[in-house]
């Protein structure tokens, strides 16, 4: 087992911008949900005119979904996204470039800065904020909001182990998703739930994430969790690894046509 201080310096070191989880190789494994979301996405976009991504991080699975559209001919003539932070906005900006991307900077819970009806698919992997009126004002008639929901309970147990036990609020859940796009006028026509393996083979890996993923201990710093991590160390040492679960769901909606057939 490698030192404590030694993992811990390189946790700080890693770069935690963006949504590329390359880093975890050999010492994390997060078991992915059985639809396969940017391959679902992938399908939206080759019948899309216009298409947004909202809280795109760095783009990285738009732009995989983009990719596997096929030819640039079957992409949407307009892409979109946003992004809160500047860092991933960068990165979102130099990744979505080749499908002439209009990137935009925005706070996860601000309006979003396009026309009414602007866009016929809307499209959104783990947002921390869902804007459902927003989404709802920006989805042309007949247009479809497709997304990757994070559940509840997602690395609760990496969240008490780290703070102690804490409650479990339904802010996340499907009942919230389906009343919160019902208020905003769309027809919920798809959902799909997961709990799925979440497993941290060394000390390292669990502080990465926990920069990475910054609502699983909000305010966490390596620094101000040493001795926590210090017993995640030796618990690793003892058990071979940690695990937890985490909890996804994918929901599909629609934009019904109005009584004037808008």
């Amino acid at each position: 087992m490698n030192n404590l201080a030694d993992l811990l310096d390189e946790a700080e070191a890693a770069p935690v911008d963006g949504w590329d989880f390359a880093w975890f190789d050999g010492r994390a494994t997060e078991e992915r949900p059985p639809w396969g979301y940017a391959r679902l996405l992938g399908e939206r976009l080759r019948t899309a005119a216009a298409a947004l991504d909202v809280q795109t991080g760095g783009g990285e699975v738009f732009r995989e979904a983009l990719s596997s559209a096929g030819t640039a001919a079957a992409c949407p003539s307009a892409v979109a996204a946003t992004e809160s932070w500047p860092p991933n906005a960068a990165l979102a900006r130099a990744a979505l470039a080749p499908f002439g991307a209009q990137v935009e900077l925005v706070a996860d819970d601000a309006p979003l800065p396009f026309a009414d009806g602007a866009f016929d698919l809307v499209s959104s992997r783990h947002p921390t904020v869902v804007g459902w009126p927003e989404i709802g004002r920006v989805l042309a008639p007949g247009g479809t909001y497709l997304a990757q929901h994070v559940g509840v309970g997602t690395a609760a147990r990496v969240t008490d182990f780290m703070m102690g036990p804490q409650p479990v609020g339904d802010g996340r859940s499907v009942t919230r998703a389906r009343a919160g796009a019902a208020a905003a006028g769309l027809e919920v026509v798809d959902v799909r739930e997961a709990t799925l393996r979440l497993e941290f083979l060394d000390v390292a890996a669990v502080a990465v994430y926990l920069r990475k993923v910054i609502w699983i201990v909000p305010g966490f710093t390596i620094a101000g969790y040493r001795r926590r991590l210090e017993e995640m160390h030796e618990l690793i040492g003892r058990e071979g690894s940690f695990t937890a679960t985490t909890t996804r769901y994918l929901i599909e909606c629609r934009k019904p046509h109005g009584v004037d057939g808008r």
